[in-house]
C-alpha cells in the first residue's frame, strides 16, 4: 500500500516525498486510517518504526491552521521532542501549520516568543509544559488531539503524575493517541485510561536489528565488572560504545572509575542538566568520546549512527528493555556487538532474555584476566564460535585462583 491509498491530501503527500518516505511502515499503514477517522489509537510500536509520522500526518490532515494549539504531543525527553519537531516542521512547510517544541534545560525567551506568535501543534516534555501552563502562557481550550509518545518510558521515568495533571487540563472532548514500545499488563493498567474505546494497533518489533547483533555473555563477579570492562575495551582497536547501568548513581560511579583507568568516557542520564546531556550526546556523535555510560533514558528514541558495541554493565529489568538497548547498534544495515557482564544476580533476568530470543547466548572469557569467584553457564549450552575479543569460551578459567561455579 502506498501513502496515497491512506487518503492523505496532495499537500501532505508532497511533504512525505520531501521526507524521503516511499512505502508506509506497518504502524503508519495501520494507525493513519484509524486516526484520520477520529478514533482513539492505542499503538504498540518501537522507536525507529516510523511512529512519529504515524501521528503527525493525521494531525495535519484533521486540523486546519489557526495559530492556536489544536494538537498536543507529550513526550518524555528533550531529544525526542526535538526529533518530533523536526519531522513535523518538514510536513508543516507543505500544509501551513505552525509547530513548536518546548522542553526544559534551556531558557524561556525563545519558546515564549514563539508560543505568543501562535502555534497549531505543540510538542512538549511534561515538566516544561506544566511550568509554562502555570505561568499562563498556554491556552488549551482549542485542543482537539492529544498524543502521548513513549508512554511506557514516561511511566518508567516517573512522569505519569505530571501526565495525569496534563490530562485533567485538557478539553474532555478530544481524540487521544497513545504510542508505547511495550504494552504489558502493568503499562495498560496505569496508562490505559488515557484513551477511550481505542483501536489497538500492534506492530511486532522487527527481528533484523536483533539478528544483526552478535550477543555474548561474559561471566564475572559483581566486584570485578569494572575491571573486566576495562580489559575488554583494551582489546578493541576502535569502538563507539554505549554502556548501560541500572541506576544514575551507578552510571556516575562507573564513569569516574573508567576515567581513573584512562578511558575516554562521558555519561548521560536524567539527573544531568539538558545542556550536559545535549553536550554529551553531541560529543559522542562526533567522536570526541568513544564511550558513553547511560541509564535506560538512552535506550529509546535517541539515534546515534555507527555504534559498534552495546555493553550491559547491569542487566535491564525486562527482556524488552534488553532488546531496546542492543538496538542502539547494528543500525542502517550495519552489524554490531552486544556484551553482557553476567554476575550471579543477573542469571535469572538473562534466562528471561534467552527465552524471548529463543536461544542461549554464547559465553566468553577474556584471556589472561584474573577472575575471582563467579558463576558461569554450563559448557553444553554454549556455541563454539571464538570471541571477536580474542578470548576463549567459558567453562575453564584463563587465569587467577578464583572459584568458578556452573549453572
Amino acid at each position: 500500500m502506498g501513502f496515497r491509498a491512506l487518503g492523505l491530501s496532495e499537500q501532505t503527500l508532497a511533504a512525505i516525498t520531501e521526507l524521503g518516505y516511499d512505502t508506509p511502515t506497518p504502524v503508519q499503514e495501520q494507525a493513519i486510517p484509524v486516526a484520520l477517522a477520529g478514533s482513539d489509537v492505542l499503538a504498540c510500536a518501537q522507536t525507529g518504526t516510523g511512529k512519529t509520522a504515524a501521528f503527525v500526518l493525521p494531525i495535519v490532515e484533521r486540523m486546519r491552521p489557526r495559530g492556536i494549539i489544536s494538537a498536543l504531543v507529550i513526550t518524555p525527553t528533550r531529544e525526542l521532542a526535538v526529533q518530533i519537531e523536526e519531522v513535523a516542521r518538514t510536513i508543516a512547510k507543505h500544509t501551513g501549520h505552525s509547530v513548536l517544541a518546548v522542553y526544559g534545560g534551556v531558557g524561556y525567551k525563545d519558546q515564549l516568543a514563539k508560543l505568543r506568535f501562535g502555534v497549531d501543534l505543540l510538542v512538549a516534555t511534561p515538566g516544561r509544559f506544566l511550568d509554562l501552563h502555570d505561568r499562563g502562557e498556554i491556552d488549551l481550550s482549542a485542543v482537539e488531539i492529544l498524543v502521548l509518545d513513549e508512554a511506557d518510558r514516561m511511566l518508567d521515568m516517573g512522569f505519569w503524575p505530571d501526565v495525569r495533571k496534563i490530562l485533567n487540563l485538557l478539553p474532555e472532548k478530544r481524540q487521544n493517541m497513545l504510542f508505547s514500545a511495550t504494552l504489558s499488563g502493568e503499562v495498560l493498567r496505569v496508562i490505559g485510561g488515557a484513551v477511550r474505546d481505542a483501536v489497538r494497533v500492534d506492530v511486532a518489533p522487527a527481528s533484523v536489528p536483533v539478528d544483526a547483533v552478535e550477543q555474548y555473555l561474559y561471566p564475572v563477579s559483581s566486584s570485578q565488572k569494572t575491571e573486566l570492562l576495562v580489559a575488554l575495551l583494551r582489546e578493541v582497536d576502535e569502538y563507539r560504545a554505549i554502556v548501560f547501568t541500572r541506576t544514575k548513581l551507578r552510571a556516575d560511579r562507573l564513569t569516574a572509575a573508567l576515567k581513573s583507568s584512562g578511558v575516554d568516557v562521558d555519561t548521560i542520564h536524567s539527573d544531568r542538566t539538558q545542556i550536559q546531556r545535549e553536550r554529551a550526546l553531541k560529543d559522542f556523535k562526533r567522536g570526541k568520546h568513544a564511550l558513553l555510560v547511560a541509564t535506560d533514558v538512552m535506550a529509546r528514541g535517541i539515534h546515534v549512527e555507527a555504534v559498534t558495541h552495546v555493553i550491559n554493565y547491569d542487566m535491564p529489568e525486562t527482556p524488552e528493555d534488553y532488546v531496546h538497548r542492543i538496538g542502539r547498534t547494528a543500525r542502517a544495515g550495519e552489524t554490531g556487538v552486544a556484551i553482557t557482564l553476567l554476575a550471579y544476580e543477573d542469571l535469572e533476568p538473562m534466562r528471561a532474555v534467552e527465552r524471548v530470543l529463543g536461544r542461549a547466548l554464547e559465553t566468553r572469557d577474556v584471556a589472561g584476566f584474573e577472575y575471582a569467584d563467579r558463576v558461569v553457564p554450563q559448557p553444553d549450552r554454549l556455541a563454539k564460535k571464538r570471541s571477536m575479543f580474542g578470548g576463549k569460551r567459558s567453562g575453564r578459567r584463563p587465569g587467577g585462583t578464583g572459584r568458578t561455579r556452573r549453572f
